[in-house]
């Protein structure tokens, strides 16, 4: 089955004035923070008055504030910071903390950033790689000590380096990490239980599948082995090698590696929100996999991680990487599309997006201008707005061959099912199958949404959504897979077996489906 993707005291900048506004939000005030150049202020307003507007079939377009637009999706909480030709020009927060509360979002508050976690290691390892003198092509078995990437034939033939592993080609396991709640009482596994997936861990275990260097598929297992390198290299723990090699380095005061917060700390961080809008089970999930996904920091200290690279590209910096390490850095690994830790979406840009359990970020630069955009949000729904503020900056700050996507029908269905409800979205896509049946309308749209109305607890929406969506595709094993979850949530087994029995005459090796019928005692024919 395919589940939903989905996705203080301030330090002045130079010249810059703080300025503290009212939201009005109601029954809480909390305040709208940001800082800028007095120069910005008109910038900032265009950005915030530039979204793009709701669009729905059949309506006019319709101008939406920032805050309106985390309204609709219920985004608690978010923060903003953008950088233009080598600095950090305005940082915005707006919101609060916690979802219900009123503790308001502050330029300083802490967000988890998920997978942006990964270039910000990739940078660690490089400098180290530099500095020691490590190659970035020879088997990384030769430098790890306490834990080794298991042999097999794949690896007999082509070896996992660092380059490859950095890269998301070294053709390891474990595309990512649903962390723990710890503070709810879930064991959090140690890093060597993580490698080899052993309990109380709640991945697979990390090992090579894919003969290495042949083919680009992302994936977190990778750089849990390179934090588990860089202990072993360092004798240090982690959180240690990242605050001594990058976060102090670069003045990324409000950033940390440690995993769980300290409690001083975790005072200045926000919670995590769900798709349904309550808060993350514990109020947020541990990562033991911190190379992965540990990283807690802010939109302005990404700000600062993203110019340093520019910088360092351009040849102004070394206080990380030389200039020929840089270029490496944001230079396509074949055979795939990334850099080293960083994805590049073309030109001179590079980026990263982030997902952890309630959080979402984003961060976006160009190597050549040291112009870019960070946002962080307290929400599974966090990235539905992004597209929409990176156009904004985008077009406010006259970025050259910035190209806005077309609107998903994901989002389209989604922002229908927010506004008309559940049946006119399910309507709508009839008549868009039905209008345009060469243009291969994916299950996968309506089988997202059901999964996060399920989530959301509003069952019987969800198997309106399920129902639907394997009567528009009846030869869709995934789809009758993900009917069969649904019914079984709402105890109607007997439904739930036929289901699972339809997805695996439809795909003979669906083990899910198989399993779920052993368990409920059912014939799998």
């Amino acid at each position: 089955m395919t589940r939903p993707s989905t996705r203080a005291v301030l330090a002045p900048l130079s010249g810059a004035i703080a300025l503290t506004l009212l939201t009005g939000a109601a029954p809480a005030k909390p305040t709208t923070q940001w800082l800028a150049r007095p120069s910005e202020a008109a910038r900032v307003a265009k950005v915030e008055a530039g979204l793009t507007p709701l669009t729905l079939p059949g309506e006019a377009p319709v101008a939406l504030s920032l805050q309106e637009w985390m309204a609709l999706y219920g985004i608690p909480g978010l923060s903003i910071a953008v950088f233009d030709r080598g600095e950090l020009v305005w940082a915005k927060a707006y919101g609060v903390k916690q979802a219900g509360g009123d503790a308001p979002v502050t330029l300083d508050t802490r967000f988890q950033a998920a997978s942006i976690s990964k270039p910000v290691t990739a940078l660690a390892a490089l400098h180290h790689a530099e500095a020691n003198k490590w190659s970035l092509d020879e088997d990384v078995n030769t430098r790890l000590v306490s834990w080794k990437v298991p042999e097999n034939d794949l690896t007999r033939e082509q070896k996992v380096t660092l380059r490859r592993l950095l890269s998301h080609t070294a053709g390891l396991t474990v595309h990512g990490f649903r962390g723990y709640a710890a503070a709810a009482g879930e064991p959090v596994p140690t890093l060597k239980q993580i490698l080899d997936g052993e309990k109380p861990a709640n991945s697979s275990p990390i090992r090579v599948d894919i003969l290495p260097g042949s083919r680009f598929r992302y994936s977190g297992g990778g750089f849990t082995v390179v934090q588990q390198l860089l202990e072993d290299q360092l004798h240090k723990p982690f959180a240690r090698v990242m605050q001594e090699t990058v976060l102090t380095p670069l003045g990324m005061k409000d950033s940390s590696f440690e995993q769980p917060l300290p409690a001083a700390i975790a005072q200045r961080a926000a919670t995590g929100t769900r798709d349904g809008g309550e808060s993350v089970k514990g109020g947020v999930h541990v990562y033991p996999e911190q190379a992965a996904a540990g990283l807690w920091t802010t939109p302005s200290d990404l700000a600062r991680l993203a110019l340093e690279v520019s910088k360092a590209a351009q040849g102004k910096s070394r206080r990380l990487l030389s200039q020929a390490m840089a270029k490496q850095l944001l230079t396509r690994q074949p055979p795939g599309t990334f850099g080293l830790g960083f994805g590049l979406p073309g030109g001179t840009r590079f980026a990263h997006g982030g997902a952890n359990e309630g959080f979402r970020a984003t961060l976006l630069a160009d190597s050549a201008t040291g112009s870019g955009v960070a946002v962080m949000t307290n929400s599974d729904n966090g990235s539905l707005v992004f597209e929409r503020i990176l156009a904004s900056v985008a077009a406010a700050y006259a970025w050259k061959d910035y190209t806005t996507p077309a609107e998903s029908p994901w989002v389209t269905a989604d922002l229908i099912a927010r506004r008309r409800g559940v049946d006119a979205t399910i309507a709508w896509f009839r008549a868009e199958r039905a209008a345009r049946p060469t243009e291969q309308l994916s299950p996968d749209v309506l089988n997202e949404m059901g999964y996060i109305l399920l989530k959301s607890d509003r069952k019987d929406e969800a198997l309106k959504v399920f129902e639907a969506n394997v009567s528009i595709f009846p030869e869709n094993a995934n789809a009758h897979d993900s009917l069969g979850e649904a019914y079984l949530k709402v105890g109607r087994k007997a439904e739930a077996a036929a289901s699972y029995r339809k997805s695996l005459a439809l795909d003979p090796k669906n083990a899910n489906a198989v399993k779920v019928l052993e368990q409920l005692g059912a014939a799998t024919k």
